[in-house]
């Protein structure tokens, strides 16, 4: 019950404080985070921490797979096909919008 006292008096703090600050400020910030998603320094970031976390899930497959063999069970070894197939329908383009090179 405290936590979710914590949790009521949490929201309705940042709804007071979201109020006051008004229309401007929201999009004043909503303005600011659109540049920065937007500068290209930190989109070659995130496009070279995708490459690295697939080029890591990769390397973990094979290390994984290795150790569990055949002792999968069907269900998971059917999806995992149908991930894999799913990609590579998908162009090469995950869903956030980064390919897959």
């Amino acid at each position: 019950m405290r936590y979710r006292l914590t949790f009521v008096a949490g929201v309705v703090l940042g709804y007071v404080l979201g109020t006051r600050a008004g229309r401007e400020r929201y999009e004043q910030l909503k303005k600011s985070a659109r540049q920065f998603a937007q500068n290209p320094a930190v989109r070659n970031t995130a496009e070279t921490a995708a490459h690295q976390g697939r080029e890591f899930a990769g390397k973990a497959y094979h290390v994984v797979s290795d150790k569990v063999g055949d002792r999968m069970p069907d269900s998971v070894a059917d999806r995992v096909r149908h991930l894999r197939e799913r990609a590579t329908h998908n162009g090469g383009e995950d869903d956030w919008g980064t390919t897959n090179t």
